[in-house]
């Protein structure tokens, strides 16, 4: 099998996927609780890319779990676009190559 092919493989995109959800969760959860305790926070940016690079599931989740974020705009509208994004990624993946 051709490198490409071991590295893209179904086993490892499900884990990376569910490491890049977890790290968002995660992150959503440590900035509410620095955001309470009134120190330094985690950049918007850098939750937003957690997001986009797959975590989206873990970020939606960790605003809701940690209600946190969940009125604050642009960065609310960044979010719904970066799942939709993803959302129409996935459509053109599985119309186009299955």
């Amino acid at each position: 099998m051709a490198p490409l092919q071991t590295l893209l493989s179904l086993a490892n995109i499900i884990t990376a996927l569910a490491v890049m959800n977890f790290l968002a969760f995660a992150a959503f959860g440590l900035d509410k609780a620095r955001a309470e305790q009134g120190a330094w926070q985690i950049r918007e940016e850098t939750l937003l890319q957690l997001a986009f690079f797959g975590g989206t599931l873990g970020a939606y989740a960790g605003r809701a779990v940690f209600r946190h974020k969940t009125r604050k705009q642009p960065f609310c509208g960044r979010l719904h676009f970066i799942a939709g994004l993803q959302l129409c990624m996935a459509v053109f993946l599985v119309v186009f190559l299955w």
